[in-house]
């Protein structure tokens, strides 16, 4: 029997009540158990607000416009309800279940949902392109809110917009895969590493079981989740947790990974959050066509947007290419972009992860020719030589080094002691969950951001800070729009957003703060630049930011 969406919908529900992370994974494993194969993976996809995975170009590109337009036709609530819901409501799923819990036009049209209905329509949505395609996806949206009980309507639209409040991480979920599958977490989290996509992964574990978990290997055309680094405080913080350690410049750019087949004749470059950008970086697919020497291969780099003499732009001018679908060449003439190659994960039919750093970069060094280059690497005997190093990046225009273990294997999405960065200065990347209207000179602009960082345990986002400095006017009025199309709702002179914009920001302390419910503010902030590179869960934790705070008290003396 199919399983019903409603029941997905009883599991978020369930999972919203829960705080406890052994407990989702439980209720989670017990729901994962009951679904027929073929809904495994897009039950997974739904439950995780995320229909689509990564490297899977498909988008929804529906608007809150347009899905509040379909709501409006199935509700009739007075002004009273209207502006009470918006009130309470955390976010506008919650709205969308309370209106239709108090103001729905007409009954139920049955038969009832199922999972495997709302994603296949979901598919739809994302397939519908061109002239009508507004309209087919409110067509859409609309046939599953007729059919939708209060809790139903809260988790489509939740989906819609990608975002959910039950704080299930894919750590969570993978923990949950795990034990509905009866299978040793490491070998689920290997085969998630390798693949880059947690549906399929459950889809697998829960039909093949452990067997198919562990024939899991690197595949060309796949994005491996990238490896990943800690902060350290300074270079003798460095030298302290390395013995055989290698710096790099830390380049002020956007990491990619390159997949290439039969000498370069396919390459697709993706970026750090495994979605294809192949299209948008015609230069870098060029130079990885000219100078790699190898038939097929996986290898990891920096892409730099380069001015006058090949110093670095600026990131947001990096920007503008990942985010380009059309007039790419022109673009491309205007802001080149340089491939730094730092690791390679795959040579010829050989996966390179489970062999040492330097193995690893020695064969690299084997298989690239100009255009493409070597990241800057030495192997410092001494903090003052590292030192010396750090500060020649900083004259190049980079924001800072990495330190890597010689030793070390690759191990994809994990954060260990095996590589660290040290910046210039310190800076955590935060979302935007909130503006504040401008006066003045910015009058009509949103200029007073709220940021925020998600509570790892409750998967809420919580306010850290506000700030208008940093950005240009020009970056202002970019910002307003891109929060605009964001919008949930307002609150006097507010505007409160979905929490998908990421920035980098510079501070001066993370103070305690009892006017914050996290607990903790930061000081003298103020934005760097728009991560567009980075998706809300790549961005800093509230746990990561109470981290800081502690780690800089230590460093003062106080506890």
């Amino acid at each position: 029997m199919d399983t019903r969406f409603a029941d997905l919908a009883d599991l978020g529900e369930a999972l919203e009540r829960t705080s406890a992370r052994l407990e989702k994974a439980a209720l989670l494993a017990d729901f994962l158990r009951r679904l027929a194969p073929d809904e495994v993976a897009p039950a997974v996809r739904l439950i995780l607000g995320q229909p689509f995975p990564a490297y899977d170009a498909r988008t929804l590109n529906v608007s809150w416009k347009q899905a509040s337009a379909v709501v409006c036709e199935l509700t009739a609530p007075t002004e009273d309800q209207r502006d009470r819901i918006w009130s309470e409501a955390v976010d506008g799923g919650e709205a969308v279940r309370m209106l239709f819990e108090t103001a729905r036009a007409e009954p139920v049209t049955p038969p009832p949902l199922t999972t495997l209905e709302v994603y296949q329509a979901f598919e739809a949505m994302a397939d519908a392109t061109g002239k009508g395609s507004r309209t087919r996806k409110a067509d859409l949206i609309r046939g599953l809110l007729e059919r939708a009980s209060p809790a139903e309507a809260k988790y489509v639209v939740k989906n819609v917009f990608g975002e959910m409040r039950h704080g299930v991480s894919e750590g969570i979920m993978l923990d949950a895969v795990a034990r509905a599958a009866d299978a040793p977490p490491k070998t689920v989290r290997r085969a998630h590493q390798l693949w880059g996509d947690i549906a399929e992964v459950a889809g697998v574990a829960l039909t093949g079981g452990v067997p198919a978990l562990q024939a899991a290997t690197v595949r060309l055309f796949r994005p491996l989740q990238p490896m990943l680094a800690q902060t350290a405080d300074d270079m003798a913080d460095v030298f302290a947790k390395i013995e055989d350690v290698a710096l790099e410049f830390k380049f002020d750019g956007a990491r990619v990974q390159v997949h290439a087949q039969s000498g370069g004749d396919e390459v697709r470059v993706y970026s750090r959050q495994l979605a294809d950008v192949t299209a948008s970086v015609p230069d870098l697919v060029a130079a990885v066509r000219e100078g790699l020497r190898a038939q097929d291969a996986i290898l990891e780099g920096e892409a730099v947007a380069t001015g006058v003499e090949g110093r670095p732009l600026p990131f947001q001018d990096l920007m503008r290419r990942f985010r380009r679908v059309h007039d790419v060449d022109r673009l491309a003439r205007q802001i080149p972009l340089h491939l730094h190659a730092f690791d390679l994960l795959w040579l010829d039919g050989q996966s390179l992860l489970d062999q040492p750093y330097e193995a690893r970069r020695a064969a690299l060094a084997g298989v690239i020719a100009p255009p493409l280059t070597l990241a800057t690497q030495v192997m410092p005997t001494d903090v003052t030589k590292a030192e010396a190093f750090a500060q020649a990046a900083y004259e190049a225009g980079h924001e800072g080094v990495m330190a890597k273990r010689l030793s070390s294997a690759y191990t994809p999405g994990a954060r260990g002691r095996h590589w660290l960065k040290l910046k210039h200065v310190e800076t955590l990347d935060l979302v935007i969950a909130a503006a504040d209207w401008g006066y003045g000179r910015r009058h009509g602009w949103l200029s007073n951001y709220h940021l925020a960082a998600r509570d790892e345990d409750t998967g809420e986002y919580m306010v850290v800070g506000k700030t208008f400095k940093g950005p240009t006017d020009a970056e202002f009025q970019a910002l307003t729009a891109r929060l605009l199309a964001l919008e949930r709702h307002r609150a006097g002179s507010t505007v409160y957003v979905e929490p998908r914009l990421v920035v980098e920001v510079l501070f001066d302390e993370v103070q305690n703060s009892p006017s914050y419910p996290a607990g903790v503010a930061l000081r003298l902030a103020r934005i760097a630049r728009v991560r567009d590179d980075k998706s809300p869960a790549g961005a800093n934790t509230l746990q990561d930011v109470h981290a800081v705070r502690d780690r800089r008290r230590a460093r003062k003396g106080h506890r």
